[in-house]
């Protein structure tokens, strides 16, 4: 296992279940990559500020949140674009791989937007203000009872489009603000 393996979503769900947090492994994943897309730290404490809420604790040091958190953040600094998003394995039904990538894409924006804030969202390009504009679409979205191989094949494409817009926002609000930074 590398230092950029994200752990497995079952170990999440039952530390997620231990804190007493409502949410799915999918959609914490989401939230994380949005908080740390859209400029939040990246630092322990970070399950307090992606549920607004001061009283959850940090995850303790080598957890599996606190792993996933460094995981993340290592993949989405990672200029080889090995990024991942943390989804059921594709044997999955249809229907719950699609749940669980709209559930990602609904923890993405909320944090991202908690993160990035009114100013860094309208210093977004406009590829980035696009993408963004289509995650909100997907977190909206209903899972699919059913599908066939066409259906099977488009929501493969869905998931390309989501990493790419998750490192395009990255880049718009964390790198190029922090290259900005270096030449001033």
């Amino acid at each position: 296992m590398s230092d950029h393996d994200l752990p497995a979503p079952s170990r999440i769900d039952a530390e997620t279940g231990r804190l007493g947090l409502a949410t799915s492994a999918w959609e914490l994943h989401g939230a994380l990559c949005g908080w740390l897309a859209g400029g939040g730290s990246n630092e322990r404490g970070w399950l307090a500020s992606v549920f607004a809420d001061a009283s959850v604790p940090a995850p303790e040091p080598g957890s599996p949140l606190d792993r996933l958190r460094e995981s993340t953040a290592a993949q989405l600094e990672d200029r080889s674009f090995e990024f991942e998003l943390l989804l059921p394995e594709a044997e999955a039904a249809l229907v719950e791989r699609s749940g669980a990538l709209f559930d990602w894409c609904r923890g993405f924006v909320g944090a991202f937007g908690l993160a990035a804030g009114d100013k860094a969202l309208s210093g977004l390009s406009e590829e980035s203000r696009e993408a963004l504009a289509d995650l909100a679409k997907l977190a909206s979205a209903e899972a699919q009872d059913d599908g066939d191989e066409e259906d099977e094949e488009a929501l493969i494409e869905i998931e390309e489009f989501v990493r790419v817009a998750a490192l395009l926002l990255h880049g718009d609000c964390v790198l190029a603000a922090r290259h900005r930074q270096r030449l001033n």
